[in-house]
């Protein structure tokens, strides 16, 4: 039990899956355990049941007249304010935006920010590709510098928005690293674009499902201009992002997607746009995806939002701890973080150790660059060989360089720390016996055990689905 209360017994019997048994190496049964929440999250129970009384109740929304109509209508609605309530903000200043996932969210924006010749956007060095791709083909991309550890200097940062200044229309910066967790302190890097008149997008993906956000009042100097995130990350996998920012960048220009639902009248010759948020959500919208992150959104407040935070805090400082006991085992990343890890062990390649704790331990994780490929290259030092074999067109035999990542969640337990450093310790005292256990398959880029019949596996699953 934490401080006000959060049980995470209780919470654990809310996770859909939590006792799921996966088929292992030699025809085993293992208990999952799942360390990849930076991914995505399991959905919730009550959430589930939630969704399957309103499925009763589906129906398109707006401008249906049919009573179906109406309450879909009314809860597609209330869902931006539940929504706007969990992050604090204005919906007299500020659209609440419904699309798939952040990345849609953040390629919405590069689309709606209105840049003309010579502007220019300053994003981290440790951006995750979706607040990196979509800038780079709309405008002038500048990049902040990082120290020795892989966190964000705060000088560079300035110093390039006093040299970008009056060019630089915004600054991307991520909440939380997926990488090494790191926390960016987002009002004072908010306060400082808007020093230098550029506005501040906060990519939320993994700072929203472990920290409590607040955007601010717009008269607040770390105020949020826009904020990106995702249900799928925060116990809501139903395939609903949001974007929130101020409506007035939305009401200017077309729309990258126009058709039903976007418009207030067509005419032959002219089309009148319908206001925000409207205007940016064409066609029939995922309604139970809306309802399912709202009720999510509504279900964790209940339990706890700031005390589910300190509990990751606790565990995640346990696993560090843990992790410390492994020989051979570096960390990346230092000073504040979410609940996310990523390591190697010595002598064993990344995909190698994800392999091994999937097939014989039972654990679910991430092994690569996590879609953050500079970010990553970064921290292990520039290793160059695998990214001159693409540039040269050649057959890349040496599987990609990478880490292996852990992300934690307020169901994880101590218990379950326990197994992982358990598994990693055998691996590092019997390196090259668990090497010869395992064939790397190049096309795949993913490690396989000698004796194991994936044909068997996928027939397993199946009758495991049904």
């Amino acid at each position: 039990m934490g401080r006000a209360g959060f049980c995470l017994k209780d919470f654990r019997r809310q996770i859909v899956g939590i006792d799921m048994k996966v088929p292992g190496k030699d025809r085993r049964r293992l208990k999952y355990i799942n360390f990849d929440n930076a991914a995505s999250t399991p959905a919730l129970e009550p959430v589930v049941k939630r969704l399957q009384h309103h499925l009763k109740w589906y129906s398109g929304v707006h401008r249906g007249t049919g009573y179906k109509s109406l309450v879909s209508t009314h809860e597609y609605n209330r869902s931006r304010e539940v929504i706007a309530d969990f992050v604090q903000a204005d919906l007299d200043h500020d659209a609440v935006i419904f699309l798939k996932n952040t990345t849609e969210a953040i390629n919405k924006l590069s689309y709606r920010i209105g840049f003309k010749p010579g502007d220019q956007v300053l994003v981290s060095g440790m951006e995750h590709h979706s607040n990196d791709l979509p800038w780079r083909s709309r405008v002038r991309v500048n990049y902040a510098g990082l120290d020795e550890k892989g966190r964000l200097d705060l000088s560079d940062l300035e110093e390039k928005l006093k040299r970008g200044y009056p060019r630089t229309r915004l600054v991307g910066i991520c909440g939380a690293s997926n990488v090494t967790g790191h926390i960016n302190d987002i009002h004072h890097i908010a306060a400082l674009a808007h020093e230098y008149r550029a506005q501040v997008l906060v990519d939320g993906a993994q700072l929203v499902p472990h920290h409590p956000i607040d955007m601010k009042p717009i008269f607040h100097p770390g105020h949020i201009d826009f904020l990106a995130f995702s249900g799928h990350k925060i116990y809501a996998p139903y395939g609903c992002g949001v974007l929130i920012g101020p409506r007035d960048t939305f009401e200017q220009g077309i729309p990258e997607y126009a058709g039903g639902g976007t418009i207030r009248a067509v005419h032959s010759d002219a089309v009148y746009w319908a206001d925000p948020p409207e205007k940016e959500e064409a066609g029939s919208p995922n309604v139970l995806g809306v309802v399912g992150l709202a009720d999510t959104l509504s279900y964790l407040k209940k339990v706890g939002v700031g005390q589910m935070s300190e509990y990751e805090a606790s565990l995640t400082e346990y696993t560090l701890n843990r992790m410390s006991e492994v020989r051979g085992l570096s960390v990346y990343g230092d000073g504040p973080r979410v609940a996310v890890i990523s390591f190697n062990l010595a002598g064993v390649p990344h995909s190698l150790v994800g392999a091994i704790l999937c097939y014989e331990a039972g654990i679910g994780l991430r092994t690569g660059c996590f879609c953050a490929q500079p970010y990553v290259r970064y921290l292990m030092g520039e290793r160059e060989q695998f990214f001159e074999c693409l540039k040269s067109g050649g057959n890349c035999k040496e599987p990609m360089p990478g880490m292996v990542r852990i992300s934690l969640a307020a169901y994880n337990t101590r218990a379950e720390i326990d197994h992982l450093v358990e598994w990693l310790k055998r691996i590092s005292g019997n390196r090259q016996e668990f090497i010869r256990r395992y064939r790397y398959d190049d096309l795949n880029d993913e490690y396989l055990p000698r004796d194991y019949d994936v044909a068997m596996l996928s027939s397993r699953l199946g009758k495991s689905l049904y």
